[in-house]
């Protein structure tokens, strides 16, 4: 079960050594990642293919290069990244023109191929290795692909842009207006985070165009904001402070309060409609939504059912919505839910206060769930207005 809206994102190197070393940068920060070796479907966040085009003339590197990112777009991918070699070798102009060609129209490909990590910056437009100009390093003798231009702009028929301050907006505008193809310097991880962030800001309409140095970067800012999920609060406990606890959620205005009489707990079909309802009505857009059980056991209500009728209507909502955790009053009603989870354990992970553990849910298809079993001591947590 997943509930993550995560883009696709593409990796498209000229080789599989750099499909590999930049699709490592997206897992290092977080993202599921596929090094494909073939045509394939993927779940995963991050795919990573190469066309293995670095020595193909380039007429044949660009429609390399265009036919795998036509592929990834037809299969969902939303972001490219054109991996090259941080010392320029391979047809790299035409593989860019065949990755614009398949791109929405006004698309700039924004090229960076500093590493400083590595001793690869670019200085004026200029790609220096270590200090000293591509153009006169081993490179230049290359025997398959021969780097004979240093200055980036020249070898690629390009414009060299000069980012300014730390605005991204002003920053990819510039970007923008000096569509296809815009060269900018980097010599440090913050020019290459500036990099980043401009070409965020462009979203499907930038090719970040780079070697590992600047995927790193993009795997930071590329990551999608998500709002917070909500929590949900499973109130079983008739203690007192959990009735006192009750009564702050029902004045929490952050907090939606779903609480049953007891004739609709004891009986079958009047249970069934009731927890149908709360369920087709939950609304994730409130921080927190409270199961509470009635306080009325005049009736003759057996514990037992309350706490497996409340377990069940918890899992119920978690297969369905996505959860940030639980919060959950009494022994009874905790054991329940973990069971309807299908939870084996909860693994502790501290306190949230003297009594109130804090942990996460061990096995069943809710694993990653925080859940704070809890006897019932203070009133959850109100978020500010601004979430």
């Amino acid at each position: 079960m997943t509930h993550s809206r995560t883009p696709r994102v593409a990796v498209v190197a000229d080789d599989l050594t750099g499909a590999g070393d930049t699709a490592v940068q997206f897992v290092r920060a977080g993202w599921s990642t596929e090094l494909q070796l073939g045509t394939a479907e993927s779940t995963a966040d991050v795919v990573a293919v190469t066309t293995d085009s670095r020595a193909l003339p380039p007429e044949r590197a660009a429609t390399a290069a265009a036919d795998a990112v036509r592929g990834l777009r037809d299969a969902g991918t939303d972001l490219v990244y054109k991996k090259v070699d941080s010392t320029l070798r391979g047809p790299i102009r035409a593989e860019i023109d065949g990755v614009l060609s398949v791109s929405p129209p006004g698309t700039v490909a924004v090229v960076c191929p500093a590493f400083p990590a590595n001793g690869r910056v670019v200085r004026d437009g200029v790609l220096l290795v270590d200090g000293v100009e591509v153009h006169r390093t081993a490179v230049g003798d290359d025997p398959v692909s021969p780097v004979t231009e240093s200055r980036i702009a020249e070898l690629l028929g390009a414009r060299y842009v000069r980012l300014t301050g730390d605005d991204p907006e002003a920053n990819a505008a510039l970007l923008r207006d000096s569509a296809p193809v815009a060269v900018v310097d980097a010599e440090t991880d913050a020019d290459l985070a500036r990099v980043a962030d401009a070409v965020t800001v462009l979203g499907d309409r930038a090719v970040p165009v780079g070697s590992a140095g600047l995927a790193a970067r993009l795997a930071e800012t590329w990551r999608p904001v998500r709002e917070p999920a909500p929590a949900l609060v499973v109130v079983t406990s008739l203690h007192q402070a959990a009735r006192g606890q009750v009564a702050e959620l029902l004045a929490d205005e952050w907090t939606r309060v779903e609480q049953p009489d007891a004739h609709a707990l004891a009986d079958d079909a009047a249970w069934r409609e009731w927890s149908d309802r709360v369920v087709g009505t939950f609304d994730p857009a409130h921080p927190h939504t409270a199961l509470v059980a009635p306080d009325d056991r005049t009736s003759g209500l057996d514990p037992a059912l309350v706490a497996r009728r409340f377990g069940e209507l918890a899992a119920r909502v978690a297969e369905r919505y996505p959860l940030s955790g639980f919060v959950v009053t009494g022994g009874d009603g905790a054991r329940a839910l973990t069971a309807s989870l299908r939870a084996r354990a909860i693994a502790l992970t501290g306190e949230v206060a003297p009594g109130i553990p804090l942990g996460t849910l061990a096995g069943g298809p809710g694993k990653d769930w925080p859940s704070s079993p809890r006897p019932g001591a203070s009133a959850p947590h109100r978020p500010h207005r601004g979430r």
